[in-house]
Protein backbone atom coordinates (compact mmCIF):
# COMPACT_ATOMS: atom_id res chain seq x y z
CA UNK A 1 0.00 0.00 0.00
CA UNK A 2 1.56 3.31 -0.74
CA UNK A 3 0.29 4.92 2.33
CA UNK A 4 2.62 2.35 4.42
CA UNK A 5 5.46 2.98 2.10
CA UNK A 6 5.24 7.40 1.97
CA UNK A 7 4.66 6.85 5.74
CA UNK A 8 8.23 5.12 6.22
CA UNK A 9 9.67 7.40 3.89
CA UNK A 10 8.20 10.41 6.58
CA UNK A 11 9.80 8.40 9.17
CA UNK A 12 12.93 7.90 7.71
CA UNK A 13 13.74 10.78 6.50
CA UNK A 14 12.53 12.77 9.87
CA UNK A 15 14.54 9.83 11.68
CA UNK A 16 17.78 11.15 9.53
CA UNK A 17 17.21 14.67 9.73
CA UNK A 18 17.19 14.42 13.68
CA UNK A 19 20.11 11.80 13.71
CA UNK A 20 22.38 11.46 10.45
CA UNK A 21 24.39 8.41 12.33
CA UNK A 22 21.39 6.64 13.20
CA UNK A 23 22.33 2.97 12.10
CA UNK A 24 19.52 0.84 9.56
CA UNK A 25 18.90 -1.52 12.74
CA UNK A 26 17.70 1.08 14.92
CA UNK A 27 15.63 2.62 11.83
CA UNK A 28 14.43 -0.80 11.52
CA UNK A 29 13.50 -1.04 15.34
CA UNK A 30 11.85 2.50 15.21
CA UNK A 31 9.66 1.80 12.33
CA UNK A 32 9.12 -1.79 13.43
CA UNK A 33 9.70 -3.93 10.27
CA UNK A 34 12.87 -5.63 9.13
CA UNK A 35 16.34 -3.92 7.97
CA UNK A 36 16.13 -4.76 4.99
CA UNK A 37 12.82 -2.92 4.51
CA UNK A 38 14.48 -0.18 5.90
CA UNK A 39 17.84 -1.02 3.24
CA UNK A 40 15.11 -0.81 0.35
CA UNK A 41 13.44 2.49 1.16
CA UNK A 42 17.61 3.61 1.93
CA UNK A 43 18.46 2.88 -1.25
CA UNK A 44 15.26 4.10 -3.20
CA UNK A 45 15.93 7.64 -0.98
CA UNK A 46 18.98 7.78 -2.52
CA UNK A 47 18.43 6.71 -5.91
CA UNK A 48 15.72 9.50 -6.28
CA UNK A 49 18.63 12.14 -5.10
CA UNK A 50 16.47 12.55 -1.56
CA UNK A 51 18.95 11.61 0.86
CA UNK A 52 22.95 10.90 0.14
CA UNK A 53 25.22 8.63 2.14
CA UNK A 54 28.95 9.19 3.59
CA UNK A 55 30.88 6.38 5.04
CA UNK A 56 31.97 7.51 8.17
CA UNK A 57 34.23 4.44 9.06
CA UNK A 58 34.70 0.80 7.44
CA UNK A 59 30.94 0.13 9.04
CA UNK A 60 29.94 3.21 10.07
CA UNK A 61 27.57 5.30 7.71
CA UNK A 62 26.47 8.71 7.63
CA UNK A 63 23.03 9.95 5.99
CA UNK A 64 22.29 12.85 4.47
CA UNK A 65 19.10 14.70 3.75
CA UNK A 66 19.53 16.96 0.62
CA UNK A 67 17.14 20.01 -0.47
CA UNK A 68 15.38 17.61 -2.49
CA UNK A 69 14.74 15.33 0.78
CA UNK A 70 13.58 18.13 2.92
CA UNK A 71 11.03 18.89 0.01
CA UNK A 72 10.15 15.85 -0.11
CA UNK A 73 9.88 15.82 3.58
CA UNK A 74 7.87 18.85 4.11
CA UNK A 75 5.39 17.92 0.75
CA UNK A 76 5.15 14.70 3.02
CA UNK A 77 4.23 15.95 6.18
CA UNK A 78 1.73 18.24 4.28
CA UNK A 79 -0.03 15.33 2.93
CA UNK A 80 0.00 13.33 6.20
CA UNK A 81 -1.54 16.36 8.06
CA UNK A 82 -4.33 16.68 5.14
CA UNK A 83 -5.70 13.00 5.08
CA UNK A 84 -5.49 13.12 8.87
CA UNK A 85 -7.67 16.29 8.98
CA UNK A 86 -9.90 14.83 5.74
CA UNK A 87 -10.35 11.35 7.98
CA UNK A 88 -11.02 12.99 11.27
CA UNK A 89 -13.85 15.01 9.12
CA UNK A 90 -15.17 12.31 7.53
CA UNK A 91 -15.47 9.96 11.21
CA UNK A 92 -16.87 12.70 13.09
CA UNK A 93 -19.54 13.18 10.03
CA UNK A 94 -20.32 9.59 10.07
CA UNK A 95 -20.75 9.21 14.46
CA UNK A 96 -22.46 12.63 14.22
CA UNK A 97 -25.25 10.71 11.67
CA UNK A 98 -25.07 7.74 14.02
CA UNK A 99 -25.89 10.06 17.41
CA UNK A 100 -28.92 11.65 15.51
CA UNK A 101 -30.23 7.64 14.76
CA UNK A 102 -29.54 7.27 18.31
CA UNK A 103 -31.82 10.32 19.31
CA UNK A 104 -34.73 9.60 16.70
CA UNK A 105 -34.54 5.71 18.66
CA UNK A 106 -35.57 7.84 22.09
CA UNK A 107 -31.35 7.39 23.49
CA UNK A 108 -29.46 10.23 25.39
CA UNK A 109 -26.46 7.46 25.86
CA UNK A 110 -24.50 4.85 23.92
CA UNK A 111 -22.07 2.48 24.86
CA UNK A 112 -18.86 2.78 23.25
CA UNK A 113 -17.20 -0.33 21.94
CA UNK A 114 -13.24 0.27 20.83
CA UNK A 115 -10.22 2.12 21.80
CA UNK A 116 -7.38 4.14 19.75
CA UNK A 117 -7.63 7.24 17.80
CA UNK A 118 -11.37 6.71 16.23
CA UNK A 119 -12.63 6.00 19.37
CA UNK A 120 -11.52 9.20 21.49
CA UNK A 121 -13.16 10.87 18.31
CA UNK A 122 -16.23 9.04 19.33
CA UNK A 123 -15.91 10.33 22.45
CA UNK A 124 -15.64 14.08 21.83
CA UNK A 125 -18.13 14.03 19.19
CA UNK A 126 -20.82 12.64 21.61
CA UNK A 127 -19.42 14.67 24.28
CA UNK A 128 -19.89 17.86 21.56
CA UNK A 129 -23.98 16.66 20.84
CA UNK A 130 -24.84 15.72 24.32
CA UNK A 131 -24.93 12.17 24.06
CA UNK A 132 -23.75 10.68 27.42
CA UNK A 133 -21.27 7.21 27.49
CA UNK A 134 -22.36 4.88 29.55
CA UNK A 135 -21.42 1.12 30.10
CA UNK A 136 -25.08 -0.24 30.67
CA UNK A 137 -25.55 -3.03 27.51
CA UNK A 138 -29.87 -1.91 27.02
CA UNK A 139 -28.67 0.94 25.24
CA UNK A 140 -27.39 1.58 22.04
CA UNK A 141 -23.73 0.80 20.97
CA UNK A 142 -21.15 2.52 18.56
CA UNK A 143 -18.29 0.13 17.83
CA UNK A 144 -14.85 1.57 16.83
CA UNK A 145 -13.58 -1.52 14.26
CA UNK A 146 -10.27 -0.05 12.72
CA UNK A 147 -11.19 3.01 10.72
CA UNK A 148 -15.02 1.92 10.42
CA UNK A 149 -17.43 2.91 12.97
CA UNK A 150 -20.87 0.74 13.59
CA UNK A 151 -24.05 1.58 15.02
CA UNK A 152 -25.83 -1.46 16.57
CA UNK A 153 -29.43 -0.08 17.64
CA UNK A 154 -31.05 -2.87 18.85
CA UNK A 155 -29.55 -4.84 21.50
CA UNK A 156 -26.71 -2.65 22.24
CA UNK A 157 -24.44 -5.17 21.90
Amino acid sequence: METDETARELSLLEQIESDPDVTQASLATQLGVAVGTVNWHLKRLVEKGYIKVKRLERRKLRYIITPEGLALRARLTVDYVERSLDLYRRTRQRVKEHLQQVRSAGYEQIRLIGEGDVADICRLTCLEQGIGLTEETDVPALEVRGLKVILHLGDGR
